[in-house]
């Protein structure tokens, strides 16, 4: 006689947050071939905001996106700090309750920043 299986914990809706994060592109792209790394990156950027924010709804600015390839498709910037908002998706019929914002936040540096928690407007 074992011990009575628990049951599975319904999902908690998720709050909507926002917070900034450096993600570190220069390690995914090690190994990658030239004409497929600034796709790759935008890739590696999406799926460290679902990791992150657990949405499958992920939507990238398209400053962003610029950035991402604002130096040609080989030569990706080492380092992005974005900024992630999980909002409340408003469309009635939509799959997903939650999905996630991705937008560019600009810095002179990197050194010495960590992940922060932003004040929603």
């Amino acid at each position: 006689m074992g011990k009575p299986k628990e049951e599975k914990k319904a999902k908690t809706p998720k709050e909507p947050v926002t917070r900034d994060y450096t993600i570190h592109l220069h390690k995914h792209m090690q190994k990658i071939s030239f004409k497929k790394r600034a796709p790759r990156a935008v890739r590696v950027v999406r799926l460290f905001a679902s990791k992150v924010m657990a949405t499958k709804d992920v939507r990238i600015d398209t400053k962003l996106n610029k950035f991402l390839w604002s130096n040609g498709i080989r030569n990706v910037p080492r380092r992005v700090r974005v900024r992630l908002s999980r909002k409340r998706n408003e469309d009635e019929d939509a799959k997903e309750k939650m999905f996630t914002l991705i937008q560019h936040v600009p810095v002179e540096s990197f050194k010495g920043l960590q992940t922060e928690n932003v004040r929603d407007e």
